[in-house]
């Protein structure tokens, strides 16, 4: 996760007159437009991330030997939240699965479907609501078409092909590291759960960065770990 304590920051706000919604730790809907707000106030560009920027306005210049954190990949931080989220084993639906297509609007009746673009769709558009959603986030393939290209680092979304590169099937998840032959991915549908594993580079067909999310790393750090 970030490191970053959101009951501080949802104070914060509202110490400083930008009503998050209720003081629970979570980055919600209110308190990322709690944020925004904030940044306009300040004359900073209103994308609802704490970046280093927002961070010293809200909270002042860190204190000798303190560490600020940022909210730096808010879409990757909401999927390693979900790791362990499962299907539901008894023949019905997670109704927190349903819940993500229900907020999305998005035509999805049961976890036999696969999911992985789901997972996806939702880690993105409920932590970055102003971003465009590829057409058909439910399509894993439908995410090499999303956002701008970067290069494989973590909070990147990879897309796979599955069966063969001309199926059309395939698989979409964040990036957590890379190694010499090794994507270690956060993903939906992994297994009917959310967990993280590995794939194979030679599956990769995309990676690609949300438009409106902090800058990517133009060297990304590289994994030894196989």
């Amino acid at each position: 996760m970030t490191g970053l304590n959101w009951t501080a920051v949802q104070m914060r706000l509202s110490k400083h007159g930008f009503d998050p919604g209720p003081i629970d730790g979570l980055r919600g809907r209110r308190t990322i437009r709690a944020i925004r707000r904030f940044q306009e106030a300040k004359g900073l560009v209103p994308d609802g991330i704490l970046g280093p920027e927002t961070h010293r306005l809200l909270f002042g210049a860190p204190t000798p030997g303190e560490v600020p954190h940022f909210d730096v990949h808010p879409w990757y931080d909401e999927a390693l939240r979900l790791v362990g989220l499962r299907e539901d084993p008894s023949g019905g639906s997670n109704p927190e699965i349903l819940d993500w297509a229900e907020d999305l609007e998005l035509d999805y009746g049961s976890d036999d479907i696969p999911w992985c673009g789901l997972f996806v769709a939702h880690c993105i558009g409920s932590t970055l609501p102003d971003e465009p959603l590829p057409e058909n986030p439910l399509g894993s393939r439908s995410w090499e078409r999303f956002g701008v290209p970067v290069a494989p680092q973590k909070g990147a979304i990879l897309t796979f092909w599955r069966e063969s590169k001309k199926s059309g099937l395939g698989h979409a998840c964040f990036c957590q590291s890379v190694t010499d032959s090794h994507f270690i991915v956060v993903g939906g549908n992994q297994g009917d759960a959310v967990t993280v594993t590995r794939v194979g580079k030679e599956r990769q067909v995309g990676s690609r960065w949300p438009i409106s999310g902090l800058a990517p790393d133009p060297a990304p750090p590289r994994s030894e770990a196989e």
